[in-house]
C-alpha cells in the first residue's frame, strides 16, 4: 500500500468513517457504531418533525446505492469513457490556464490531508480540495463537454467528484465510469423536475450531480444517500451574472469547482456521521419547490437504468465556446472551395442565434469571440487549441485584416432553432461569388458524435504541451480501457506534471 492510500485509510478510521472504503463495514448499524454513536439512531418515520418519505425520493436513492453494482450497457460505457477522457483533457490542459492556475494556487495555500491527487501538478490534498481545484481546471476554458438541457456543464462537476472520491475509497476504474454515468443521469433529470428555474443551470445542477456521483462512490445506503441530497440542496445556487466576468475565473468556479466541492463536502460530510432531512425532496418546502418553477418530481426517476444521459451529452471538436462550434464548423467546411480565400473573400456574415450574441460578439477573450475564430481558422487553415488560447493572435495583422471583414448578425430564428446554437455563415468573395453553409447538428452532438479517434486526437492536443507526448498517449490508452482499470489512485503518475 503507498504512503498516500495509507494516510487516507488511517483518517477514515481515525475519523470514524471506516465505511467510506469498500465493504469495509457494509451494514448501517456498523456503520453507526464505526461512527462512535452513543446511540442508535431512529429510523425515518421515528424521528419528530419528518415528513413523509416519498417513493420518488426512496427509488432515486435505491438507485444511487445500487450505482456500482450495476453494469452499463456497452455504448454507455463507450460513451461515458470518452467524456472521462475529454474532461481529463480539459482538466491538464485548464491547469496551465488562469483560473486553473488560481485554483492551484489556492489549494496549495490550504494543504489538507492527502486523500487525492490535483491533475497537472504534484498535490495531493483532501478530497473536497482536489474535487475544487479539478473541477475549476476542467471549465477553466470552453474545452469540457455540456448537455443541452438548460445547458449545463456536466463532466468538469461529476468527473472531479468522481475521482476525489475514488481515490479516498480507492475505488476501480469501473466504479469511476459507473458513478460518472449517474451524475449525468441525476443532473439532467433534476434540470427536468424543476420545471423551470430562475437559477443558472451549470451552477446548480452540478451540485445536485456530483451529490449522486460522491454518493455513490462512497458507497454510502439509502438513508445517508438522501441525507446527502438536503445538503446538496442547501448548497444548490448559480446567479446568471457570471458573463460579466471577462477572465472566465469566476465562471470557472460558478460552472466547474463550486458544484464538485459542493457535491463531495455533501457525501462526506454524511459519511463521516452527520444526518440531514430525511427527504429533501418532499413536504411543503424542498429542493424542487425552492429551485423550480413548475416542479415535476416524477421526472428525477423517469426512465433511470433505461434512458442514460451521457448519452445525450455533448463532446465539443473545438476548445470555444458552444455558441461558436458551429461557427467554426461551418467555417471549416467552406475552406474546402479553393475561391475561399483571405485574400479573395469580400466579406463575412455570421448569422447566430440572438440569445447567443451577447456572449460571443466581440468578446475580449480568443476562445469566446466569434469574429476572431473565424479570421484565425481562415488566416491558419484550421485552429488548435494552442491557437485559440493565444491572446496576442488578437492583434496579428494576418487575423486582424480578415477579422475587419466579419459581420455578426443575431438571428431570432435561429434563437428558436432545434438543435440550439446553430450557425449559418455566409462567404462572399471579391469575383462576385457566394458561398453559405448552416450547421445544424455540430460534431460532437448526440445527433452527430465524435468516435474515440477524434476525442483522442483532441485529448492529445490539449494534454501533451503539459505532460508530454509519451505520457499523453499512456493517459489515453489507459482511459480507453478503464473499466479494466484496478484503484484509479493507478492513475495518479499520469496525472501529475
Amino acid at each position: 500500500m503507498s504512503a498516500d492510500l495509507h494516510c487516507t485509510r488511517r483518517w477514515l478510521l481515525n475519523a470514524g468513517g471506516a465505511a467510506l472504503l469498500a465493504n469495509a463495514v457494509p451494514t448501517p448499524a456498523a456503520r453507526a457504531q464505526a461512527a462512535g454513536a452513543a446511540e442508535p439512531r431512529a429510523e425515518p418515520q421515528e424521528r419528530a418533525g419528518q415528513a413523509a418519505i416519498s417513493a420518488m425520493s426512496g427509488t432515486l436513492a435505491d438507485y444511487v446505492t445500487q450505482t456500482l453494482n450495476r453494469p452499463l450497457p456497452d455504448a454507455v460505457l463507450a460513451t461515458t469513457k470518452l467524456h472521462v477522457l475529454d474532461t481529463l483533457a480539459a482538466m491538464v490542459s485548464g491547469s496551465r490556464l488562469k483560473p486553473g492556475a488560481l485554483a492551484i494556487r489556492y489549494i496549495e495555500s490550504l494543504g489538507g490531508a492527502p486523500q487525492a491527487t490535483v491533475v497537472g501538478t504534484q498535490i495531493v490534498t483532501s478530497s473536497v480540495n482536489a474535487a475544487f481545484a479539478n473541477g475549476m481546471m476542467a471549465h477553466a476554458d470552453e474545452t469540457d463537454d455540456t448537455h443541452p438541457l438548460g445547458p449545463f456543464h456536466v463532466g468538469c462537476g461529476v468527473v472531479s467528484a468522481a475521482l476525489a472520491t475514488g481515490e479516498l475509497s480507492n475505488a476501480t476504474g469501473t466504479d469511476i465510469l459507473r458513478s460518472v454515468a449517474l451524475g449525468y443521469d441525476v443532473g439532467a433529470r433534476f434540470l427536468m423536475s424543476l420545471g423551470g428555474t430562475r437559477h443558472n443551470p451549470s451552477c446548480m445542477t452540478n451540485t445536485i450531480a456530483t451529490a449522486a456521483t460522491a454518493a455513490a462512490m462512497l458507497r454510502l445506503d439509502a438513508r445517508q444517500v438522501r441525507h446527502v441530497f438536503s445538503y446538496a440542496g442547501q448548497q444548490a445556487s448559480g446567479m446568471g451574472y457570471w458573463d460579466r466576468d471577462i477572465e472566465h475565473i469566476e465562471k470557472a468556479f460558478d460552472f466547474g469547482g463550486m458544484g464538485a466541492r459542493n457535491g463531495v463536502t455533501a457525501a462526506t460530510l454524511v459519511a463521516i456521521g452527520c444526518t440531514a432531512t430525511d427527504d429533501p425532496f418532499s413536504g411543503a418546502i424542498n429542493i424542487l419547490s425552492v429551485l423550480g418553477n413548475k416542479p415535476a418530481p416524477e421526472a428525477l426517476v423517469a426512465e433511470l437504468g433505461t434512458r442514460f444521459e451521457v448519452m445525450n451529452a455533448t463532446l465539443k471538436k473545438w476548445s470555444v465556446g458552444m455558441p461558436l462550434q458551429s461557427v467554426l464548423d461551418s467555417t471549416f467546411e467552406l475552406l474546402a472551395n479553393r475561391a475561399v480565400r483571405a485574400a479573395n473573400i469580400k466579406s463575412i456574415v455570421v448569422e447566430i442565434s440572438s440569445t447567443d450574441t451577447h456572449i460571443v460578439d466581440n468578446n475580449p477573450n480568443p476562445d469566446l469571440c466569434a469574429q476572431h475564430l473565424v479570421a484565425l481558422m481562415i488566416a491558419d487553415r484550421g485552429v488548435s487549441f494552442a491557437s485559440v488560447h493565444d491572446a496576442a493572435r488578437m492583434q496579428d495583422p494576418k487575423v486582424t485584416a480578415i477579422r475587419r471583414r466579419v459581420q455578426v448578425v443575431p438571428s431570432s430564428e435561429l434563437a428558436g432553432a432545434n438543435p440550439p446554437h446553430q450557425a449559418v455563415i455566409t462567404i462572399k468573395t471579391l469575383d462576385g461569388k457566394s458561398f453559405e453553409n448552416r450547421t445544424t447538428a455540430v460534431r460532437g452532438l448526440a445527433q452527430n458524435p465524435m468516435d474515440e479517434t477524434e476525442v483522442s486526437a483532441k485529448a492529445l492536443d490539449l494534454m501533451g504541451p503539459v505532460l508530454g507526448a509519451a505520457r499523453c498517449k499512456q493517459l489515453i490508452e489507459a482511459v480507453n480501457e478503464l473499466e479494466r482499470f484496478g484503484p484509479i489512485a493507478g492513475l495518479r503518475p499520469l496525472l501529475q506534471a
